[in-house]
């Protein structure tokens, strides 16, 4: 696998970055954000856990607080789009934008936003696949996972199985007890060779592209004084339905129309746009499609 041809140039996509991401399931742009955009994502970040882009239900009283210690009791918020007019603006980025036509389709349309502010001892992820939770006809699906903050081993940067959705299958989850984890359930990745699940290490400002089919995990935030911050939006070709439901929240349906269309052409626009879902905060322990 050359690795190289996993790694966006300045200068834009590539012949080999679109064979590359089509055959291992991620790319890698670095540096695809300028400092001050960064800093302004950073910036919004304090403003939107400290309550001050609206309350969601479960915040708390931090008030007189310096701002790592109010980032520090929370994990993530889910839908921070729907309150904060800087984290909508950056869902239609268009360096962004730019690779994901390229990698998708010309016709985009973006579903969701998560904020993560992964502070010193805080669980990672566990080994999952984002087709699992966001149901696609086509999969397009693919995650726009923007460093914030430097993401390292040691602050529970992404892992990734490169490849794996190749299968074009979800995984079955089982029950899992690991303490790198929020999760309680995982795909089981014993499978897979030691070498072939790597470490995505980045520089703030960098994106990581990977496929809805795509395994992916992160650990635990060993650090003691950093956190590893990231906004993460998830974008599908407009050409497709999204027939999800918010995991039971929402009303069963073949077509969520709570989108933001972000390039090209809607074919379903005749549909219109509507506003289900709300911002709400990630649990500390998730349990997400599963009775365990």
């Amino acid at each position: 696998m050359n690795t190289a041809h996993g790694t966006v140039a300045p200068e834009g996509v590539s012949g080999e970055n679109i064979a590359f991401y089509r055959e291992q399931g991620y790319l890698v742009a670095p540096g695809l954000f300028a400092d001050e955009e960064i800093a302004a994502l950073k910036k919004e970040t304090v403003e939107i856990f400290r309550g001050n882009r609206g309350h969601v239900e479960g915040m708390l009283d931090v008030e007189g607080l310096p701002d790592e210690e109010v980032l520090k009791k929370y994990v993530a918020i889910h839908f921070p789009n729907k309150i904060s007019p800087t984290i909508h603006a950056y869902l239609s980025h268009p360096a962004v934008v730019k690779i994901l036509t390229r990698i998708v389709s010309p016709n985009l349309k973006c579903m969701q936003s998560m904020l993560f502010v992964k502070g010193p001892g805080k669980a990672g992820q566990s080994w999952h696949q984002d087709e699992y939770y966001i149901p696609t006809r086509d999969r397009s699906l693919v995650g726009a996972w923007i460093a914030i903050d430097d993401a390292t081993i040691g602050n529970g940067c992404l892992w990734i199985i490169p490849g794996s959705h190749q299968p074009g299958y979800l995984f079955r989850r089982v029950a899992s007890s690991s303490t790198e984890y929020a999760d309680v359930d995982t795909v089981d990745v014993s499978g897979y060779a030691k070498e072939a699940v790597i470490p995505v290490e980045v520089k703030r400002g960098s994106v990581v592209f990977f496929n809805g089919y795509t395994l992916h995990s992160s650990l635990r935030n060993k650090t003691t004084d950093n956190f590893r911050t990231a906004l993460v939006n998830h974008y599908m070709s407009a050409e497709s339905m999204l027939p999800w439901d918010q995991d039971g929240k929402l009303e069963p349906t073949e077509d969520l129309r709570d989108i933001v269309p972000v390039a090209g052409v809607d074919p379903y626009a005749w549909k219109g746009i509507v506003d289900l879902n709300r911002p709400y905060l990630r649990p500390e322990i998730l349990k997400i499609k599963t009775d365990l």
